[in-house]
């Protein structure tokens, strides 16, 4: 039998954290969610490629089911672009030429960009749920375990509040706060290598040499994930909604320095010299048309390649649980970040539903034995993928196509 629900108080409002809101939702919790920018996000600018936002994304049918369920499918369709071919090839560098490694013609993925899914989730929650420009600072639990209470900073007036639920769900990605303070020597794992990111807008140039060119070179975009590998590197190539192209080229280096970072994000700033060196390079690694889309791509950025070992994990003390990123941090090569998010919120909803407040600690004991199998297994397999296509393993120890992922065909949603 169903229990009556309480409030749940999620902090981060990221993709995986408006998930979650609509999961609580579902439950018939209340909510609210706490989110430090001051204002939703938009469909990036025609202008600029870079959005702080984030870039494209691919939606496994698992999580286009649930999404489904929150968001109308006729609106994720008219916001997605389909993805039906996992595409694998091998460029040389020193003729340009490629060749085919491996097809799957049944992936029935779905490309979205960061932003274009986001405003569908927020704009599809009851109004009131996100208190925009709400900086987390630090939250504290009672001895008899009633409540939790979050305090932040309000960034428009510096006033410091309080709000006080039943439940803490820590949607605060990577470097998630909250997971500090129950992993204190927790520490991210650099993947050795970094990834250049754009989207470039091709709206009214349909017929430009660049584009013609690119699909030539790469005949199946449209429909299509494609893999380019070369020598100790690789790039990640398809289309998105509304004539943009969005492209990853995956970099073996040092860990940069950490001063480079922007704060808490993974994402690095880009100096004259750095995007001068990129576009040289990718004359060299790979054919014309893609060192092209990267060159004429307007202020493309670097994401710092992060993931970590599985987590021992996922909640404590009975009220507070982590989601998303902050779960399981992963590197991008199996397209899980956003599919476990969303299969993260569904099934803590669903547990969520069963127990109520009254079985709030066996609920949250329910969702960790569900979902840390699972994220732990896809974690590690990307990370193998990835050092694969980098060279930094062999490749004939993988398999190449995303649907060597574990779980591919959907991860449990209940025990």
């Amino acid at each position: 039998m169903e229990g009556r629900g309480g409030k749940a108080i999620v902090v981060g409002g990221s993709i995986a954290g408006l998930s979650c809101a609509h999961a609580l939702v579902s439950a018939r919790w209340d909510v609210a969610v706490i989110e430090k920018s001051t204002a939703p996000s938009t469909t990036p600018s025609r202008t600029c490629s870079r959005s702080p936002t984030g870039a494209g994304l691919g939606l496994d049918p698992q999580s286009q089911e649930i999404l489904g369920r929150w968001i109308s499918h006729s609106q994720l369709r008219l916001a997605t672009f389909p993805l039906s071919l996992d595409l694998n090839i091998m460029t040389d560098s020193g003729c340009k030429r490629s060749k085919t490694l491996t097809r799957d013609g049944n992936f029935n993925f779905l490309a979205a960009h960061w932003a274009d899914l986001h405003s569908l989730l927020y704009e599809a929650l009851p109004p009131g749920l996100i208190l925009w420009g709400h900086q987390f600072i630090s939250f504290q639990t009672y001895e008899d375990k009633s409540t939790v209470r979050v305090t932040c900073r309000v960034a428009k007036t510096g006033e410091i509040v309080e709000i006080e639920g039943d439940l803490l769900v820590a949607a605060d990605g990577c470097l998630s706060a909250i997971r500090q303070n129950f992993l204190p020597n927790f520490k991210l794992r650099y993947s050795g290598y970094c990834a250049w990111r754009g989207v470039l807008d091709f709206s009214g140039k349909e017929n430009s040499d660049l584009i013609v060119g690119m699909r030539e070179a790469y005949p199946e975009l449209g429909n299509c994930l494609y893999f380019d590998l070369a020598c100790n590197t690789h790039a990640v190539l398809y289309e998105l909604k509304d004539k943009r192209l969005n492209w990853i080229w995956y970099v073996n280096q040092p860990e940069p320095k950490t001063e480079c970072i922007q704060g808490t994000s993974v994402t690095m700033k880009v100096s004259k010299d750095a995007l001068h060196s990129m576009h040289e390079e990718a004359d060299k690694v790979w054919v014309s048309q893609l060192a092209s889309l990267m060159q004429e791509t307007t202020d493309p950025f670097i994401n710092i390649i992060y993931d970590s070992d599985p987590l021992p994990r996922l909640q404590w003390e009975g009220k507070i649980v982590l989601i998303g990123d902050a779960a399981h941090p992963t590197t991008p090569h199996g397209l899980r970040s956003t599919n476990m998010s969303v299969v993260d919120a569904y099934v803590l909803g669903k547990c969520l539903e069963r127990n109520g407040l009254e079985g709030l600690e066996k609920a949250l004991e329910e969702y960790q034995t569900i979902r840390l199998p699972v994220v732990s297994e896809q974690v590690l397999h990307a990370r193998k993928l990835g050092r694969a296509k980098q060279g930094l393993n062999l490749l004939g120890e993988m398999q190449l196509e995303q649907r060597g992922m574990p779980y591919f065909d959907g991860a449990p949603t209940y025990l």
